[in-house]
């Protein structure tokens, strides 16, 4: 809240009002795909949200543009260290290989 008690509400960058799937596949990505959760962890997420995209027809589909999106984002910040930039070629990598390991790293 600033001084005069509004909310002042940032960062819709990804905001949508649309179908929930494109919401889940983000935490779905990250584990199924770059196991950045424990079995445990996801299973409460799934729990409380009553679904797992992982069987999900268009599963494959939006794992594959939630990969991309996290590594276009990355690209814009290969300037700032080595370490980054050879975050972003592991990833584009695996983007060209979709068998290559995805020990992707947080960023």
């Amino acid at each position: 809240m600033n001084d005069q008690e509004e909310v002042i509400l940032i960062d819709f960058e990804a905001f949508c009002f649309d179908h929930p799937e494109w919401d889940l596949m983000v935490t779905a990505t990250e584990h199924h795909s770059l196991r950045w959760q424990t079995d445990e962890q996801y299973a409460d997420f799934v729990q409380a949200y009553g679904r797992d995209l992982h069987d999900w027809h268009g599963y494959d589909t939006l794992r594959r543009l939630q990969e991309f999106g996290m590594t276009t984002w990355l690209m814009q910040n290969v300037r700032e260290d080595e370490e980054t930039a050879a975050e972003y070629r592991q990833r584009i990598a695996g983007l060209r290989n979709d068998d290559a390991p995805r020990d992707w790293r947080p960023c």
